[in-house]
């Protein structure tokens, strides 16, 4: 009986310590667990088997978290739920096209550091070098780098 209660616990220790490591990534109560498992069974083999169980145990439960780690990496369980998707989208950069330094405009929404602006009829994305800037405010175009508006508040 002994015996058996620690061969449940290891193979509860290995279950849960798979699914920390590649289902619910971080340490959280699957690895709490699997870790508490893992130490109660080598604890119970110790108490209940002696030194030289508790040593052979010891070495099983090692052999079978390090051994079900790789059989689990080599399997193609990993690559069923891998990502394999490449993105082929691009950065949209067609306001750059619409808007030159130097240009003037309102702010259409608040400037938050990154907001919309409008440029004679073109709403675009652009971002402040002044800090926060309010709605409706009156901004220029200070520089157009890798497709980001830079813009300032329009001096009076």
């Amino acid at each position: 009986m002994d015996i058996l209660i620690i061969i449940v616990l290891i193979i509860a220790a290995v279950i849960l310590f798979l699914v920390e490591l590649f289902v619910i990534p971080g340490i959280s109560i699957a690895g709490l667990l699997a870790g508490g498992c893992i130490i109660f069974a080598n604890y119970y083999a110790f108490t209940y088997l002696g030194t030289m169980g508790g040593f052979i145990t010891l070495g099983i439960s090692a052999i079978a978290c390090i051994g079900s780690l790789i059989l689990f990496m080599r399997s193609k369980t990993l690559d069923k739920v891998a990502l394999k998707k490449n993105i082929t989208s691009k950065v949209d950069r067609t306001a750059e096209d619409k808007v030159k330094v130097g240009d003037t405009g309102v702010a259409f929404t608040r400037l938050a550091l990154i907001g919309n602006a409008d440029f004679d009829g073109n709403i675009v994305e652009v971002k402040s070098m002044d800090g926060f800037l309010n709605e409706k405010t009156p901004i220029i175009v200070s520089r157009i780098t890798d497709g980001v508006i830079m813009v300032e508040k329009k001096k009076d």
